[in-house]
């Protein structure tokens, strides 16, 4: 793909768009990034990039620089807008940075993708492949942007890569050696448009395999496992039910490999994350480091030392005997629903933030189950409210502050405070890093004395 001398329009100014710029600009690519938030708002990274000669229009996309561009790449969170469907409909090629990434880069990617677990999955894989000494690269939306190891590099390398919708949404060649489908539960509905739509986005990452190259995907999710025979690709199985060969299976407590003979991986009580859903997650990233050549006994030993990611059923700190737990990456239902059923104690339950379009009521028997009360916040609190109305008492709260104290007032000795929102968290936090992060600086900042009396 030649790059020199081409018109290149970037979509956005975050962390991928800039690391595009940096690669079109080894290139000798003209570059003019297009970002709908003003100049003022840039730093100081605009005046950088402006004197290096990169072209910029800031506060909006117009239709004409993308209808001039000889290609474009939008970052990861710039959706389907007009003026990239313009483009599309003049012939215009549309790619993501990992799709170019991909032309580029050397060594072979193993792609990661689903609804849930992704993190935690592409987490514990980087971490089994670096203890074994492989040199494994942790990229994609949990890491460094792929296209930063698409200069360098050898055919050795390992590039671990968690993969959003967004990110395989405009793939046209794009196949990892090893693509992980963990699930597909409705998310991002805003975005793609559809459910049909965001499906399809998801299915890319095996669009393009060939029979050389492995599809890892769970026996237990039956809009995952039709695909098995999609693709010439070779079909590895994981499941907590049954017993799919090749793959990896659990049974009588015990987590086993069913693809030479039966071998004994571990017991799942020796998993370290809480959870059914982490069992799937243990034996994905198992398999696959199976099929990169890593002996049991070392998957074995990385999982049991394989901490609780950040934002993910993390253990923050126990106040008057109840326990507070940060979830801030669940940000839909179904992410929710996995937290909510992993405690066998009562809850008091957050949710709350920038609604994506999902169905609320399927909370409504899980709530009812396990939780004391939920605290709503943010702008689909009202909206969660209508759906889990006759439930369980709902209390409106209008800051993390508030929820927090409110949940320690509200939960009684011996229950959980989990902050698990079901929701973005763009209408009061940067990110969910940022809400989760502080979540746990209010949980720290609490006194017993707030919590009332718990009995």
């Amino acid at each position: 793909m030649e790059l020199n001398g081409r018109h290149v329009l970037v979509a956005g100014f975050g962390r991928t768009g800039k690391a595009v710029c940096r690669f079109l600009e080894n290139r000798g690519a003209d570059i003019l990034i297009s970002e709908s938030r003003p100049a003022a708002e840039l730093g100081n990274d605009y005046d950088k990039w402006k004197s290096r000669g990169v072209r910029f229009e800031t506060g909006g996309h117009t239709r004409s620089a993308f209808l001039s561009a000889d290609l474009i790449v939008p970052s990861p969170g710039i959706p389907m807008i007009e003026e990239i469907r313009a483009a599309i409909d003049h012939g215009i090629p549309v790619i993501s940075e990992v799709e170019l990434a991909f032309r580029f880069i050397r060594g072979r990617i193993i792609g990661i993708t689903g609804s849930n677990g992704k993190s935690t999955v592409t987490s514990l894989l980087h971490k089994i492949l670096a203890d074994a000494g492989k040199p494994a690269r942790l990229a994609g939306n949990i890491g460094i942007p792929l296209i930063r190891f698409a200069e360098g590099g050898t055919e050795d390398d390992i590039h671990v890569t968690e993969l959003s919708s967004f990110q395989l949404e405009h793939t046209r060649t794009f196949h990892p050696h090893i693509a992980i489908l963990l699930n597909l539960t409705p998310d991002h509905l805003d975005w793609h448009g559809s459910l049909e739509g965001y499906y399809a986005a998801k299915r890319k990452i095996l669009a393009r395999q060939t029979n050389r190259e492995f599809a890892v995907l769970n026996r237990d999710d039956p809009r995952v496992w039709t695909l098995r025979e999609d693709g010439p690709y070779q079909v590895y199985g994981f499941s907590r039910r049954e017993r799919p060969e090749p793959g990896c299976f659990l049974q009588d407590g015990d987590i086993l490999f069913s693809d030479l003979g039966e071998e004994r991986l571990m017991p799942a009580g020796e998993i370290p994350l809480p959870g059914g859903h982490n069992q799937e997650n243990v034996m994905a990233a198992a398999l696959a480091a199976r099929l990169l050549g890593i002996p049991s006994p070392g998957i074995r030993s990385s999982i049991r030392l394989f901490p609780t990611l950040e934002h993910r059923l993390e253990e923050v700190r126990t106040v008057n005997g109840v326990t507070f737990f940060n979830d801030s990456k669940a940000t839909n239902v179904e992410s929710t629903l996995t937290a909510v059923n992993s405690f066998d104690r009562r809850l008091v339950l957050i949710l709350g933030g920038r609604d994506k379009g999902v169905d609320f009521t399927r909370l409504r028997e899980a709530v009812r189950q396990h939780s004391r009360c939920v605290l709503l916040m943010g702008e689909a609190g009202d909206a969660i409210g209508a759906a889990l109305e006759d439930t369980v008492p709902l209390i409106r709260v209008a800051s993390m502050r508030e929820a927090v104290i409110s949940g320690l007032r509200n939960a009684k000795r011996g229950e959980i405070v989990l902050l698990s929102p079901a929701c973005t968290s763009f209408d009061m936090f940067e990110s969910f890093e940022h809400r989760g992060r502080e979540f746990k600086r209010e949980v720290r900042n609490l006194a017993p004395r707030e919590g009332g009396n718990h009995g």
